[in-house]
């Protein structure tokens, strides 16, 4: 468990709600990458209307597998929090682009950060909520 900093204690309920609003997330982030690896039949008409080869997705779900790993670990979850922000942000782009929904990757943007922000003290110290 990470230790709290005395400026922002963390009670045992915000740190566990925190791990499981992180692995909601992280879920979503490890089927999503592992369907770049399975590509399904189906799956380059999607492509071809992102306008993505199907070559770049091996690449693709290594570079989200590898984020959502560094996120996992408490030591560098924050380095991995903001890799997730770029690459979530490419994706929202890339569907803001073409004309469909973005607000998938937006969400799970926010719990990314939500979750890291409800388990690491350390964070909640340079980023108070203040009322």
């Amino acid at each position: 468990m990470e230790s709290s900093t005395p400026s922002a204690p963390a009670s045992k309920k915000m740190y566990w709600a925190g791990w499981v609003v992180t692995i909601l997330p992280v879920l979503m982030l490890f089927f999503s990458a592992s369907m770049k690896f399975i590509q399904p039949e189906g799956m380059q008409e999607g492509l071809d209307k992102m306008g993505w080869k199907a070559d770049v997705m091996l690449a693709l779900g290594i570079v989200e597998i590898a984020c959502t790993i560094i996120y996992l670990i408490p030591q560098t979850s924050v380095l991995g929090a903001i890799l997730l922000t770029g690459y979530l942000g490419g994706a929202t782009a890339t569907h803001a682009r073409v004309g469909e929904p973005f607000i998938f990757p937006v969400l799970l943007g926010v719990l990314v950060w939500l979750g890291i922000y409800l388990r690491c003290g350390r964070l909640r110290a340079i980023l108070p909520i203040r009322t």
